[in-house]
């Protein structure tokens, strides 16, 4: 199973004797505060959703290490030490701009593709930020529980969407609306729709844990 639990306790204790904080600054003047793991040219940003932060991700990101990943697990604007301008505006913040900058941090510092994978709004911010990059600097982009902010069809990166059938922000399914933003979206694209109602970071709580962490792997190892 491809989930660091199952990795050996000395290897992960070496993964996160290796674990770096670092931060670096956005284009419009805030901070961002992350983990980097690892050391491959091929890395992967790891961004959270609302009810979550970087250290979320240590299981996701020690799997992705293990598999031959750089890994850059960052705390949006307005989580802890991040900052930057609207972060207290939650609804309108530029959180694509984190997301940007965490991909011109690896590319400035060796990586020579970066994928993200976003849950949430983590995953709408991640989706903006291909719509607004040049074409080529996001290789990839997972969506978990998640779709753009801005009209998928300008989407500059490869795609798959994971999301929970039952999935439900209290105004109804999220399925109906990730859905049409896929259909959308460029090719190459794919849809994942799995059983249950879990949201975003919370499916690697469930027995679909082990399926998610397959389907990321198998979709960033993909050239």
């Amino acid at each position: 199973m491809l989930v660091s639990r199952a990795l050996p306790l000395a290897l992960l204790a070496a993964m996160a004797a290796a674990q770096q904080s670092i931060s670096f600054p956005t284009e419009d003047g805030g901070r961002v505060c992350a983990d980097l793991s690892g050391q491959a040219t091929r890395a992967v940003v790891l961004a959270h959703g609302g009810r979550f932060n970087k250290e979320s991700w240590r299981v996701q990101a020690n799997a992705l290490v293990s598999e031959g990943f750089r890994v850059l697990a960052i705390d949006f604007r307005g989580f802890g030490c991040s900052t930057g301008p609207g972060q207290a505006d939650f609804d309108n913040a530029p959180f694509e701009n984190d997301v940007l900058a965490a991909v011109r941090y690896l590319k400035a510092h060796g990586a020579k593709t970066v994928s993200v994978v976003g849950g949430s709004f983590g995953g709408a911010a991640a989706g903006d930020a291909s719509i607004k990059s040049a074409p080529g600097d996001i290789d990839g982009i997972v969506f978990l529980g998640a779709a753009p902010n801005l009209s998928a069809e300008g989407l500059k990166s490869r795609a798959l969407f994971i999301v929970a059938r039952e999935d439900d922000n209290g105004a109804g399914p999220r399925l109906p609306g990730i859905r049409a933003e896929y259909e959308k979206a460029p090719q190459p694209k794919e849809l994942i729709v799995l059983d249950g109602s879990a949201h975003a970071q919370f499916l690697f709580e469930t027995d679909q844990s082990a399926r998610v962490m397959r389907e990321i792997l198998r979709f960033l190892s993909r050239p």
